[in-house]
């Protein structure tokens, strides 16, 4: 069929368009998740996320906001039982297996059809209506927003949570409100890709942008990007294969970012430890012997000879100077470091009256 034909139906315009919001929701958590360690998390939101559908199908016959509310709810379960990062991992296991039993009974008693619940596993790209285009653009202009507002404490709380927190950062604080995010995306990815499949738009995005840059910014665009390429490429290779479905394309197109990153970054890694050095193309290493100066050009010179010191030649000792004092007091700092709740100029202050001089 032809590409041109399909992409001016309207179920394919909502295809990539719900694909992108995605796409871009996704890729812009998927560092985070990547740096917090909270892969598990991401697929415990999203495997319980079938549980919430199956409510709201079994409810209001609206397995999307069942969904949502699901996934919201677990956020809470993990932020509150999962607070220590060595819980983590076995609060999440519990509360996947509780719930994923919870979801197979609400299942049991739907006398309907179950195919809306069952998509939410495997997802249905092509059956997005314009109700569930609305929610994803509302879910996707909340994340954005709320990452805005959170981005630099919740990177600071991300790389290192204990000198966060003895800054003043609210680090559990930001931990809720990450985990309410990704239940949030979580929630539109399943209507891409389904929940089984979630990690592939929230998890191999930023591990790909990570292997490639060390800039946050950096990898926050390659990740978004990465992101943005699986899902809309993945959807415009299912309409040429229309036998398979769209998310293996788009879980296909997202291994295969992930690989060519781990593949390419031992180069970049060289390169930059190679412009690290001080090398580049106007300037050749230091290495290459045709550029290395001739014994001829640049004779070494001769040290002088040795002089035996008298002690009456040896160098008397002089007082201590200022320099001398301030750097005795930075190297051992740790003393002199002010309790919680003094001002910052109390360490300032001990510095200048150390360094002055005493009246004796």
């Amino acid at each position: 069929m032809n590409i041109g034909f399909l992409l001016a139906q309207p179920f394919a315009q909502h295809a990539l368009l719900a694909a992108a919001l995605v796409a871009v929701t996704g890729g812009l958590i998927s560092p985070f998740v990547v740096t917090r360690g909270m892969s598990f998390a991401v697929h415990g939101t999203a495997e319980l996320a079938f549980t919430g559908a199956a409510a709201g199908l079994l409810i209001a016959n609206n397995p999307t906001a069942g969904a949502l509310a699901g996934s919201l709810v677990v956020a809470g379960l993990i932020a509150t039982l999962g607070a220590r990062p060595r819980e983590r991992d076995s609060a999440i296991g519990a509360i996947l297996a509780f719930g994923m039993g919870i979801g197979i009974l609400l299942l049991s008693y739907y006398r309907g059809f179950a195919t809306e619940a069952t998509s939410i596993l495997f997802g249905n790209i092509f059956g997005v209506s314009g109700s569930q285009l609305l929610i994803l653009v509302t879910i996707g202009l909340a994340v954005v927003a709320v990452m805005s507002i959170w981005y630099r404490p919740l990177l600071f709380a991300s790389i290192d949570p204990e000198t966060a927190e003895a800054r003043g950062v609210p680090v559990r604080r930001l931990g809720l409100i990450f985990l309410l995010v990704l239940a949030l995306t979580v929630t539109g990815a399943a209507q891409v890709v389904g929940t089984l499949l979630v990690l592939s738009l929230a998890i191999t995005p930023g591990a790909a942008a990570q292997r490639l840059s060390a800039s946050p910014l950096v990898i926050g665009g390659l990740s978004i990007l990465f992101a943005v390429i699986a899902a809309d490429g993945g959807l415009l290779v299912s309409f040429q294969l229309t036998n398979i479905k769209a998310s293996v394309f788009i879980t296909s197109i997202s291994f295969t970012i992930y690989l060519l990153a781990r593949l390419a970054a031992p180069a970049l890694r060289g390169s930059r430890h190679y412009h690290h050095e001080g090398h580049g193309s106007h300037r050749p290493p230091r290495a290459w012997p045709s550029l290395r100066p001739s014994p001829v050009q640049s004779a070494p010179r001769r040290p002088p000879p040795a002089r035996a010191a008298t002690p009456a030649q040896a160098r008397p000792l002089r007082p201590p100077t200022a320099r001398d004092k301030n750097r005795a007091i930075t190297q051992n700092m740790v003393p002199h470091l002010p309790p919680a709740g003094r001002p910052r100029g109390t360490v300032r202050a001990r510095i200048r009256q150390s360094l002055q001089p005493s009246a004796s």
